[in-house]
């Protein structure tokens, strides 16, 4: 599953930490999700879609393969 988790997260100007505090999961759960190595629960994945102003679609999307 590809995503554009760091750039929203640029975007805002927020650190993997601010971002993990706001959604209450470690920094290590976000690093994870940016380098594709943990997919989010649909809930971890709402909690990020609201916190960006986005719809999960927008951050989120499928490869081939997934």
């Amino acid at each position: 599953m590809k995503n554009l988790l760091k750039v929203e997260r640029a975007i805002l100007d927020l650190t993997q930490d601010d971002l993990a505090k706001q959604i209450e999961v470690s920094r290590q759960t976000i690093n994870s999700i940016e380098k594709g190595r943990f997919v989010p629960s649909t809930i971890l994945a709402l909690k990020l879609s609201k916190v960006f102003g986005k719809s999960v679609n927008d951050i989120f999307s499928l490869e081939e393969g997934d």
